[in-house]
């Protein structure tokens, strides 16, 4: 069994099941095959092969979903790439992914004029409308771009092949996911059609999503957290995809509503924002079942004030790209420990360890590995790479993690990130808890910064309610938590926090400012 094959027999079962929901408009399972078959024979027909590799530029529309599944149909290769990259950004995946064609908005019709002529190894542009003036736009583009440059929808019009799911190895890889390369050049993570199948099959057991689930799909469907959680494993089970185009709080509460949604995902800063959101909102939740947190650590406070005001269990969990994403994460049907990510998911084994790379005991802070079937078979051209991340089966994460007497995991923070102290540990994550907990934070992040007496010293960003809040005050508030060298020695107070496209907070643009 496949995603593809598994989706075949979705809409073969239920035919007129509605598959997403997107604009207003309702897809059945049905046309969403039958889209993808005809999509797949339109790739094939501009000689898209077994083992090519297509590049998707593309946001959270039913081109993604057509795309994804038709080039995976044809044993070709998804790379998705996030459309707000920068030009230089997106031609180092372009060129490193040796992408033989492109799937993006039209709102990149002028950077794909550009590319046309850079990327040799790209051979067709597909432009998918989403403007009135696109079909022009196309029809006026130079002679010499007209036979690269293809539209979409009519590609999908004028298909009319029947195209059956390709036989593939489970080690064929279905998709290259690129990290978002904090430690540099980004790394092409090779996903196997084992890894994204079996990881969105587990996902969805342990999960207990079912066919009368409606997931609302806000975060990027580009990222593996959205790919797995909210399109694939929903998808495997039949399953209703409510796809909003982007994050808004308005836009989410009103398609809760007006679909009794039954399953949210998001990542953290998502959770601030909808909680921070004015008005009453929470008969909009009251059909969620479900809330998913993932992407990157939940603070405690936040997590206790959103349940208490929407009166729904958020269940954290934990992932990362190379292992499509998914390892852990909190039971649904039993206790939910807050602050953690929780425990193994079905067929995945996580385990934290020193660096000789020996079990630690139980309590004790290593790094967190992790082994099953999600794991990636490597990063693509990367083969040092691959070697460091992947030992004696075992994908090392990064991360530092503890565990505790009932298996349940915590993680501590990125090995990366944390700060020495006069020879002391400090883990970010720890001191913006704590700051979370005041009641005029809206949002926090900690950094390490040079200190030419104790090596590090610790700078925290902050968000606050109330601009009457000083450094001396948030100062004293620390200080009676924390212990002393764990204290922030500097308090900077920002607008908003930066963050990339899935609402995670870019540490690095922090740092790179107080360079």
């Amino acid at each position: 069994m496949s995603l593809v094959s598994r989706v075949q027999q979705v809409a073969s079962l239920h035919p007129t099941k509605i598959a997403y929901h997107f604009m207003g408009k309702d897809t059945t399972y049905a046309e969403f095959e039958q889209s993808v078959e005809r999509f797949a024979g339109a790739l094939q027909a501009l000689g898209i092969e077994k083992g090519d590799h297509v590049g998707f530029l593309l946001g959270n529309s039913p081109h993604f979903l057509i795309s994804l599944y038709a080039t995976m149909r044809i044993g070709a290769t998804a790379v998705p790439i996030n459309p707000i990259y920068t030009p230089d950004e997106i031609s180092y995946i372009v060129k490193n992914s040796d992408a033989k064609a492109i799937i993006a908005l039209d709102a990149l019709l002028p950077l794909v004029e550009k590319a046309a002529g850079v990327f040799t190894s790209v051979e067709n542009y597909i432009i998918c409308e989403t403007q009135q003036d696109t079909a022009e736009k196309l029809a006026a583009l130079p002679g010499h771009l007209k036979g690269k440059v293809k539209s979409f929808s009519s590609l999908l019009a004028s298909s009319t092949e029947r195209v059956e799911p390709a036989v593939m190895s489970p080690d064929d890889t279905a998709v290259i996911l690129y990290t978002s390369g904090t430690t540099g050049y980004p790394k092409g993570a090779m996903l196997t059609y084992k890894n994204v199948y079996s990881n969105a099959r587990d996902v969805a057991e342990y999960l207990s999503i079912n066919t009368d689930d409606r997931v609302i799909t806000t975060l990027p469907v580009f990222h593996v957290f959205a790919l797995t959680v909210v399109v694939n494993a929903p998808l495997l089970m039949g399953a209703t995809l409510l796809l909003v185009p982007r994050f808004s709080p308005q836009d989410v509460f009103q398609i809760a509503r007006e679909h009794k949604a039954t399953v949210f995902a998001g990542v953290p800063t998502m959770y601030n924002f909808l909680y921070q959101f004015p008005g009453d909102h929470v008969e909009d939740f009251s059909t969620i079942r479900l809330a998913i947190s993932g992407g990157s650590s939940l603070p405690v406070a936040l997590l206790h004030n959103f349940e208490n005001k929407f009166n729904v269990r958020v269940s954290e969990g934990y992932g990362l790209s190379e292992a499509s994403p998914v390892t852990c994460f909190n039971p649904i049907d039993r206790d939910r420990k807050p602050g953690s990510i929780g425990t193994n998911i079905i067929n995945v084994e996580n385990k934290v360890v020193n660096e000789l790379g020996e079990e630690v005991p139980v309590g004790q802070v290593g790094e967190l590995i992790v082994r099953g079937p999600n794991v990636m078979k490597g990063y693509y051209k990367m083969p040092e790479e691959t070697e460091n991340a992947i030992r004696n089966g075992w994908l090392y994460t990064g991360d530092l993690a503890r565990q505790d007497e009932e298996g349940y995991f915590y993680i501590v923070d990125r090995k990366k990130d944390m700060i020495i102290v006069g020879g002391y540990n400090v883990y970010p994550r720890e001191v913006e808890e704590v700051l979370f907990d005041h009641p005029s934070i809206i949002e926090a992040a900690v950094i390490g910064v040079p200190d030419p007496n104790f090596g590090e010293e610790v700078l925290a960003f902050v968000v606050k309610k109330d601009a009457s809040l000083t450094e001396e005050q948030l100062h004293d508030y620390c200080a009676e938590k924390l212990a002393k060298y764990k204290v922030p020695k500097r308090f900077e107070f920002l607008e908003e926090l930066p963050k990339n496209t899935t609402g995670k907070i870019m540490r690095r643009s922090l740092k790179q400012q107080k360079v």
